[in-house]
């Protein structure tokens, strides 16, 4: 069995006006969130925070529109995904991320991870995140938002 590693990305896709893309979890119906996702193999962190917006939105950018914040949280993982990681891995050590495009637009969503999309003004999206990082992540981004020009998809 290859196990999941307790590090990843959180990803907070936004707009210049600082809407907010949330997916709502397949496995947990009313559980809003940022892209996420766990490393893969030799995957440098931009690397995984890359592949993981294309295979959950669709968005396939270059590493420079993605801005690293140089911030990690560490949570205990949830029980009932513990049996993804290897025995005795309790903690997961994510890496803030954020990623400006230029407006709102359709989302392709994988199925197998979300049921729906949504995007929403920060304050609000903030509220709507379950995940405390997810949340904490999307209040700093006024204070972070750059007003260098979107990357065009």
């Amino acid at each position: 069995m290859t196990y999941k590693r307790p590090i990843s990305v959180l990803v907070v896709i936004h707009t210049p006006e600082l809407d907010i893309l949330l997916l709502e979890r397949a496995s947990h119906a009313g559980y809003w969130q940022s892209v996420t996702g766990s490393q893969e193999g030799d995957e440098t962190l931009i690397e995984t925070a890359q592949r993981e917006v294309a295979e959950e939105t669709g968005i396939v950018l270059p590493p420079e529109a993605f801005s690293d914040w140089q911030i990690t949280n560490t949570f205990e993982i949830f029980n009932e995904w513990r049996p993804r990681y290897a025995p005795g891995v309790t903690h997961n050590t994510e890496h803030v991320f954020s990623l400006q495009i230029p407006a709102r637009q359709a989302i392709r969503i994988a199925p197998d991870e979300h049921l729906a999309y949504m995007w929403l003004p920060w304050r609000e999206a903030a509220a709507k995140c379950f995940s405390w990082s997810n949340r904490d992540a999307i209040l700093m981004l006024p204070e972070r938002h750059s007003n260098k020009p979107s990357i065009c998809i």
